[in-house]
């Protein structure tokens, strides 16, 4: 969660922003210059996309602020302001809503690809609640009836975001943020006992947790390889931070994610899985996989060695590594192909380019580096936008 300025009210108050930024937005439409602020600095206070403020107070990149200039800060009607590595169904899982609903709601389809900055409209279920002074997300989240987590996760906050009186925020629809199975009406999530917890009915993926006791020399990063979740989603689950030190014995909750397996085509084709919410969970990081040429069907053996916004991978040997090559042609490239990755027993769609890059983990392989391999609604580390060749050949892979 960025930072979040306090403001100075200027005359009436506008009426309450929808979202920014899909996390906390503030109620007041305007913003009051300090030396020093800049559209940027404003706009990641805000959580506004820069050229949104930009075209909302008729600026551009070089404008000038002055200090008591006011800055108008776009909110109402503006709805739900995408961030980098948004779907539709992350959305709907954060504001526990029906996906079609969202999608109808917006004119767009299962296939469609948002962008950051981007403004869609929220169900008319999804509430919005004016923060009082000395609330608490605890205090807010047992008014609605909701658990503490679903709130800060509908609002991309954490323990530690900081609350004002004037702020708006997302309050999910129903008992819970769609990620945890209800526990029996308070909407608390039940202490964690291992994975008792009973799965929804349905396809859709869903969490549960279990318990892990901190032994000597663990640490988050550690643990989130161990559990194959990123270890900010630990972090988030027991509200601590990246600074947190935590002791030999400390009982902390892991997220456990359940991802159905999906119906596909024929039996060369991949099950089509979202990367942010599926697929990432069925191939953690540190886990060998089979790719297979989709044309070809030629395999290599590879392992993902890290990647948040699609798989950093590496091939396991050299072996591997010349018969990767070979797919190419005999030589590197950033030309995506349609592959299937077979890992856990289970084929999923993707695309995989094959440049050698940046970081290695893997000695001894014959290749310097590591290659990307891209999911359904991955995007590229650069900015956070989607790939229109990767995608197309996951859809490929997929039967679609």
């Amino acid at each position: 969660m960025g930072k979040i300025k306090r403001i100075v009210l200027i005359g009436v108050v506008a009426l309450s922003v929808t979202a920014a930024s899909g996390g906390v937005a503030l109620a007041s439409s305007v913003h009051i210059v300090s030396p020093g602020d800049t559209y940027w600095k404003i706009s990641q206070w805000y959580g506004v996309d820069l050229t949104v403020l930009l075209d909302a107070n008729g600026a551009n990149g070089s404008s000038i602020l002055y200090a008591g200039q006011s800055v108008t800060i776009p909110g109402k009607g503006s709805g739900y302001i995408v961030k980098a590595g948004d779907t539709y169904w992350k959305i709907s899982q954060k504001m526990n809503v029906d996906m079609n609903e969202l999608l109808t709601l917006n004119g767009a389809n299962i296939g469609s690809v948002l962008y950051k900055g981007q403004s869609i409209k929220l169900p008319s279920s999804v509430k919005s609640h004016n923060v009082k002074r000395g609330e608490t997300f605890w205090i807010i989240s047992n008014a609605y009836g909701i658990s503490t987590q679903s709130l800060m996760k509908a609002n991309d906050a954490s323990a530690g975001t900081i609350l004002y009186p004037g702020m708006v925020m997302f309050i999910p629809t129903g008992s819970g943020s769609g990620f945890v199975p209800p526990s029996g009406g308070n909407g608390q999530a039940p202490p964690p006992k291992g994975e008792q917890q009973a799965p929804p009915s349905g396809d859709k993926p869903y969490i549960t947790y279990t318990t892990h006791t901190v032994q000597s020399g663990d640490d988050f990063w550690s643990l989130g390889i161990k559990y194959g979740v990123p270890y900010r989603e630990i972090l988030d689950a027991n509200g601590l931070k990246e600074n947190t030190i935590i002791y030999v014995g400390q009982k902390l909750k892991i997220p456990v994610h359940h991802v159905p397996v999906k119906l596909t085509p024929g039996a060369k084709y991949g099950e089509l899985l979202d990367w942010w919410s599926e697929a990432q969970y069925v191939w953690p990081i540190g886990t060998d996989a089979k790719i297979t040429d989709f044309y070809t069907g030629i395999s290599w053996n590879a392992r993902r060695t890290v990647g948040a916004n699609h798989a950093d991978v590496e091939p396991l040997t050299v072996q591997d590594t010349n018969t990767m090559k070979n797919v190419w042609g005999g030589s590197w490239s950033w030309g995506t192909r349609p592959v299937i990755v077979e890992v856990k027993g289970r084929k999923i769609a993707a695309s995989a380019s094959a440049m050698p890059h940046d970081v290695q983990y893997i000695q001894n392989n014959g290749f310097n580096g590591h290659f990307d391999v891209h999911f359904y609604n991955s995007t590229r580390h650069v900015d956070g936008q989607p790939s229109q060749n990767h995608q197309r050949d996951v859809k490929f892979a997929a039967g679609k």
